[in-house]
């Protein structure tokens, strides 16, 4: 059979003429989804009983898999070369579509192991050790020089911007006064022996922005870093796992690590970082490494990991991080409430009441007892949850993930030739004592584009149509809320045609609106809010 493709405009018309379904109580119910939290299960001496083999069985199924053993990737006494990164960054605005670029970059950093088998073998699975040998690999990144600018030139404030740290006979402090880090106080306690950690290096080094406002197209998660300085000889924090997936690189000097398993299946890919351990409560490392300037170290979220630095050396590293809350399990926390919700509404059997003696035999005072009932209640319990996957709104709950990555992004870095053909490079000026050029004048012949990929997503909400976008995003996270604006029902078509055709250019008059004045109308808003650029900088009138 043929199939017929619907268009935007046709689905989110019929989602305005339906008040019920499952976009409008996503949008009800996004404060609630996260509230929910299941109750520790009492400790009780074993019995059989009914409604527990479920749960065995279950837990039969949970055993820890056994962590793959971690990879250490180098060459023999030969340097693992790599292009200057200002030069990279250079090559990669040339290429046209942003998600090769991103997929580019990420290339550069795991080099030399191919992104296919990274994915496949290494990520969410196990450690790996990139040694190359090369102390200039990843220089243009960060470094001293730009920390302590940084700390002379910008607003840095202890506790905001910036941690003092350190760890010692098995102790972890933070030295954080109150403040403006002035280099003057920040420099002190790095020579008293004390770590430094700089958060969200991003919001104030260019090149940090560019990095990882790229790579957060080949993630689809927001990227993030922290820079660490750490005098030698010293180690500024206690063995502890995380809740991203770490890329450590290593700009300058070099650095002990040790990275542990898992220490049980509840810790693997775990959803909250750990809180600090004792050497005795952790077992022997998996790996034991010098991480010197040039390599990369790479670990799941959940591997257990210290890091000190030898007596000879500084070091100065970077972590890139993804993949925070960003599991089946975070979908799931969306998606079930609103499911509960639909189901709810729209089939009477979840609206029947429950026995009116159900108290006297379920729940973990009445587990031990050997009651027909009981087994009667679970069964009809799992029969609703498997009849609830028929209401689930799967769409919706992943733009609800969208929404929640866009508000978490980075706003893009524009390229030259990006600036000159947008909002930010428009002819506007002051000249001869008036504002001129001040209007964008869009004919049919003008050809626009997204100016990324994944830089805006339509979304409905109740009886309106949304455009969430990261154009406006603040370089530090969530100063801002979300951006977005309403999108009228005759420009839902031309919107989706936009996202699509990227990397194409399409001319506004190609834009599938009814009149001419819609598609002139949607092509200067877009300009304006700063999602498209032209295929050429717009001239003066």
């Amino acid at each position: 059979m043929e199939r017929t493709h619907v268009s935007a405009r046709e689905i989110y018309k019929a989602v305005l003429e339906n008040t019920s379904h499952s976009d409008q109580v996503v949008a009800k119910k996004k404060k609630k989804e996260n509230g929910l939290q299941l109750p520790k299960p009492i400790k009780k001496t074993k019995r059989k009983h009914p409604g527990r083999n479920v749960l065995k069985s279950t837990q039969r199924e949970m055993k820890m898999e056994k962590a793959a053993g971690p990879q250490c990737v180098e060459k023999d006494d030969k340097v693992t070369e790599g292009p200057d990164l200002e030069a990279l960054l250079s090559d990669l605005s040339k290429i046209n579509n942003s998600r090769e670029r991103a997929s580019k970059l990420f290339e550069w950093l795991i080099h030399p192991i191919p992104a296919k088998s990274f994915f496949r073998d290494t990520w969410e699975k196990k450690p790996i050790f990139i040694r190359r040998q090369n102390r200039e690999y990843y220089n243009g990144l960060f470094s001293t020089a730009e920390f302590d600018r940084i700390l002379r030139e910008d607003e840095v404030q202890f506790g905001v911007n910036l941690d003092v740290t350190s760890y010692t006979k098995g102790k972890r402090e933070t030295h954080n006064p109150s403040g403006r880090a002035l280099p003057f106080t920040v420099w002190d306690f790095y020579k008293r022996g004390c770590s430094l950690r700089m958060l969200n290096p991003q919001a104030f080094s260019s090149t940090v922005w560019n990095v990882l406002s790229i790579l957060q197209e080949q993630f689809n998660s927001m990227a993030g870093a922290n820079v660490y300085l750490t005098p030698a000889g010293t180690q500024g924090f206690a063995p502890h796992y995380d809740d991203i997936e770490a890329f450590v690189v290593q700009l300058e000097g070099k650095k002990h690590w040790r990275v542990y398993n898992p220490r049980n299946n509840d810790e693997i890919l775990a959803l909250v970082s750990s809180p600090n351990f004792s050497q005795s409560e952790i077992r022997e490392p998996i790996l034991d490494v010098v991480v010197e300037a040039g390599d990369l170290l790479y670990f799941p979220r959940g591997f257990i990991h210290q890091g000190n630095c030898l007596p000879d050396a500084h070091s100065l590293h970077i972590t890139i991080s993804s993949y925070q809350r960003n599991s089946w399990g975070d979908l799931l926390q969306k998606l079930v409430p609103v499911a509960l919700e639909i189901a709810t509404e729209e089939d009477v059997e979840f609206r029947r009441g429950l026995p009116l003696d159900y108290l006297t035999y379920m729940g973990v005072q009445n587990s031990d007892k050997e009651d027909p009932r009981r087994s009667q209640f679970t069964a009809q319990a799992l029969s609703l949850m498997k009849r609830l996957a028929d209401f689930a709104p799967v769409d919706a709950a992943v733009d609800q993930k969208a929404k929640d990555f866009l508000h978490d992004c980075l706003p893009p870095v524009l390229t030259p030739e990006e600036k000159a053909s947008s909002v930010q490079g428009a002819p506007a000026r002051w000249e001869e004592g008036e504002a001129r050029d001040v209007t964008v004048h869009m004919k049919a012949q003008t050809k626009i584009r997204l100016i990324r990929d994944g830089i805006a997503r339509l979304c409905s909400e109740g009886d309106t149509v949304v455009l969430y976008h990261i154009a406006d995003n603040s370089r530090v996270y969530h100063r801002e809320e979300p951006k977005s604006f309403e999108i009228k029902e005759e420009h839902t078509d031309a919107v989706e045609f936009l996202i699509h055709s990227y990397p194409k250019f399409v001319s506004v008059g190609s834009l599938p609106c009814d009149t001419f004045e819609d598609k002139v109308s949607l092509a200067e808003i877009l300009f304006e809010r700063g999602l498209v650029h032209t295929s050429g900088p717009l001239l003066p009138s």
